[in-house]
């Protein structure tokens, strides 16, 4: 291969440069990317807390190192020394594993995204990027949900029954809005006729970036991402108002930090896919792929600016956004982003296929897409509005428990109290004396 290199340096493909990197290069990028994750959620800790207390009116962390940056530091070193508390009633293989299986692939989804062109590092010619997979995009989109079978699993093995219910709350979720990120990227295959990250990168180059072409299915995925990682308004399966802490309500020490770190470096892989698919990844917006702020190392500090952007976004919704109820929010995964989708494809497949066309003008294109929209708007006014039915039925709630009527007047005594009162003038009238007999016949008499 190196021959080959030598031969045609400009005619190789992206894995096949990836493919002649060296082991030693190879292990120094697994590492990189390996560390990224844990480096990353050590300021975005601080930096949340810091800019949530900002939006609150109030200083955040200010103790520990320069403005209390190092805060988080602290807490990653005092995590490991305190003490582990496990259940009895525990399932304990499951218990130790369930953390691993929430961190590892999160830190495992950030390989197949590229964070720059061709580089040279110590003298390799080499990319930015650990692997360049044909199906990459849904390498990444498994890495960044199969943590919810740790989620799962920490729940079931705690032996307690708000861990169980945090847990299965997690499945439920993950899986609706897992389907709704999976057809928001369906629009973006299809447009860059590829399911490789770095070729979807490279497809915006030469075009818009696909959040200006692909507006809704930019905003289904944002919706779906913050779903997908737990996130508040979205925060249900660990909401602590009725949960106490969630699936890890039983964990302490190492093993819950590890789901903390699971947490945030998931944040960071679906900010890192969305910048991927379309902010235009590493590219610099306004000029070519040739220019130098698209050469060499700029182009990670471009991918970084669009992450850090979308994890303020994360950041600006929890300070922001009260928590979803949970039927609302499920209501909005699947009654909502998920029809959205589906008619979205359809529209972007039959615009695809009127331009593939070499028949059909672009007049008859947009007179084809009025006819659409004026048979939705027909569809919309046709549809009868919900009336709610005149009845005298008890309004129930969403446990299934009556409601109290709106003029409940609360009785002044209770059965038990008559039932008391009445034992206790009883018991007054087997301890008055009785009255004489003589006077008795007397009163009778008068």
């Amino acid at each position: 291969m190196t021959t080959l290199l030598a031969q045609a340096p400009d005619q190789l493909t992206r894995a096949q440069i990836l493919a002649d990197d060296p082991l030693w290069l190879i292990a120094l990028k697994a590492v990189v990317i390996l560390l990224i994750g844990p480096i990353l959620t050590i300021f975005l800790i601080v930096w949340e807390r810091k800019a949530v207390g900002r939006m609150q009116n109030r200083p955040g962390p200010n103790r520990v190192g320069p403005g209390g940056y190092l805060q988080s530091l602290a807490d990653a070193l005092k995590l490991p020394f305190k003490e582990q508390v496990i259940p009895d009633t525990a399932d304990r293989k499951v218990y130790f594993l369930a953390p691993v299986i929430a961190a590892v692939p999160a830190l495992v989804g950030l390989s197949a995204i590229p964070f720059g062109p061709e580089v040279s590092i110590f003298g390799e010619r080499t990319l930015l990027q650990l692997v360049d997979l044909p199906v990459g995009v849904l390498v990444v989109l498994a890495c960044s949900s199969i943590g919810v079978y740790g989620i799962v699993l920490a729940g079931w093995s705690s032996g307690s029954p708000y861990p169980l219910l945090g847990g299965l709350r997690s499945a439920a979720q993950v899986i609706s809005y897992e389907i709704a990120m999976g057809l928001s990227i369906v629009g973006v295959i299809l447009y860059a006729q590829t399911m490789s990250t770095a070729g979807i990168v490279e497809a915006q180059s030469n075009n818009l970036w696909y959040f200006i072409t692909l507006l809704p299915s930019f905003v289904i995925y944002v919706i779906s991402m913050v779903g997908e990682t737990n996130r508040a308004p979205f925060d249900l399966p660990e909401a602590e108002s009725e949960l106490v802490g969630g699936f890890h309500t039983e964990y302490s020490s190492m093993k819950f930090a590890m789901f903390f770190l699971a947490e945030y470096v998931n944040m960071v892989i679906v900010s890192a896919f969305a910048t991927t698919l379309f902010l235009g990844g590493w590219l610099f917006p306004f000029v070519g792929t040739d220019h130098v702020l698209n050469q060499g190392w700029f182009p990670v500090l471009w991918f970084f600016a669009k992450v850090f952007a979308l994890l303020f976004f994360f950041i600006w919704l929890r300070g922001t956004l009260p928590r979803f109820r949970y039927d609302q929010f499920m209501r909005l995964g699947w009654k909502v982003l998920v029809p959205l989708n589906l008619l979205w494809i359809v529209v972007i497949s039959t615009v695809r296929a009127l331009r593939q066309a070499e028949d059909v003008s672009a007049g008859t294109m947009v007179i084809i897409g009025l006819l659409g929209l004026a048979l939705i708007v027909a569809i919309a006014f046709a549809i009868p509005a919900k009336q709610e039915p005149d009845t005298d039925a008890v309004p129930v709630t969403g446990s299934d428990y009556p409601l109290p009527p709106l003029d409940l007047k609360v009785p002044e005594t209770t059965p038990r109290q008559k039932a008391l009162r009445a034992k206790q003038r009883a018991a007054k009238k087997q301890l008055q004396p009785s009255a004489p007999a003589g006077r008795e016949g007397s009163d009778g008499d008068l």
